[in-house]
């Protein structure tokens, strides 16, 4: 089998597209399977690094602002459709799968046009524009919130099967999380709070921890911390200039970045991050407490909705972009991280919306949809 799957710009895109790329490669193992990204995103480094070939096309997203740059980006967008045909004409795909984005824009509008079976994934709980586009046209529409079926009235094939992650929750002895928790530098007697702002680090997110660490001000509680290597460097040398060291701060641990996530999310007892969806969904399967601090839109919330999802169930509190000060954020820690009843009861609510068997439902729907065209 032929695949093209697009999926460009963030992880929040690409990730869930290779784990969906993975399990047709695990079922049909003689498949090849084709990325369509551009030359920007993060897809460069993902994709090849999964062992898939990407082949790029020049595609912008759509913005309201009307500019001279944006009409540019517009048409090069629409041009780009003829790239996408001579890829297809190339590859002859049986199956053509996105993720949303962007990207969608001019490889959809080719595979619908030449009856190719399509499936689009939406992560989001409300969907983004492509995936709204497309929704009457193509044959299947995979969604990671149940109440997403609520905004494609009209699409004639929408299942909730959950977002693909590669998280899991795990058991961990005592002594294996000691040994984690040291490994980072904090100790395994106090609680934890594990802060992350996806692969680039969220600015918000590490102003408010920064002066934390510069005042000292996280009293019996730990902090897990992982900046963005892109703004490491910048929380270093401010730290210097507050007269502290970034290696031996109080009870704090700060990195660039973290590889063994998912280790330490289930090490942690309280977590701060954005709300993508597909932080959502390991959040929900770690079973773990969160603040969430949504990235905010010019368009629609969408990190604000998905945070909704888990704060309704009382898995979760939510602070706004502007809103988050160090005042306020150690206001909302404080209020649940000494509470190991609190913490346990807002951990169980979110795994409520955890998913099952999210890659098995994903590989049996596009399988289903393939018999039944």
């Amino acid at each position: 089998m032929n695949v093209i799957i697009s999926a460009a710009g963030t992880g929040g895109h690409i990730n869930p597209a290779l784990v969906i790329a993975n399990k047709i490669k695990e079922r049909y193992p003689d498949s090849n399977i084709v990325f369509i990204g551009t030359e920007r995103g993060l897809e460069n480094d993902l994709v090849p690094r999964a062992g898939y070939e990407l082949k790029h096309i020049e595609a912008y997203g759509i913005q309201k602002k009307i500019n001279l740059t944006n009409i540019i980006n517009l048409i090069k967008t629409y041009r780009s459709k003829k790239d996408v045909k001579k890829i297809f004409d190339e590859v002859k795909p049986d199956l053509v799968v996105g993720t949303g984005g962007y990207i969608c824009g001019p490889v959809f509008s080719v595979a619908i046009k030449r009856n190719i079976p399509t499936v689009l994934h939406e992560s989001n709980a409300y969907p983004g524009r492509a995936v709204k586009m497309f929704a009457k046209k193509v044959d299947l529409i995979l969604v990671g919130f149940e109440k997403t079926k609520d905004y494609l009235i009209g699409a004639k094939n929408v299942i909730y099967t959950g977002t693909p992650t590669k998280v899991k929750k795990v058991s961990i002895p005592y002594f294996k999380r000691r040994e984690i928790l040291e490994d980072i530098g904090v100790k395994n007697e106090l609680p934890v709070l594990l802060a992350y702002g996806g692969s680039q680090g969220a600015q918000k997110i590490n102003e408010a921890l920064l002066d934390i660490a510069l005042h000292e001000s996280n009293k019996n509680f730990q902090i897990v911390w992982a900046a963005g290597p892109k703004q490491y460097d910048v929380i270093k040398q401010k730290l210097e200039e507050g007269g502290k060291d970034i290696d031996y701060l109080k009870d704090i641990a700060i990195v660039p970045y973290i590889y063994n996530m998912e280790e330490l999310m289930n090490c942690s007892d309280l977590l701060l991050c954005r709300s993508g969806a597909m932080t959502i969904t390991e959040v929900s399967i770690v079973g773990k407490p969160a603040i969430f601090v949504p990235l905010p839109s010019r368009g629609a919330n969408r990190q604000v909705d998905n945070a909704k999802v888990l704060e309704r169930l009382g898995a979760a509190k939510i602070i706004l972009n502007n809103e988050l000060t160090e005042e306020r954020l150690l206001k909302e820690i404080e209020s649940v991280i000494y509470d190991k009843e609190k913490l346990e009861e807002m951990g169980q609510a979110a795994t409520k919306i955890a998913p099952e068997n999210v890659e098995e439902k994903i590989i049996v729907a596009i399988e289903n949809m393939l018999i039944n065209r």
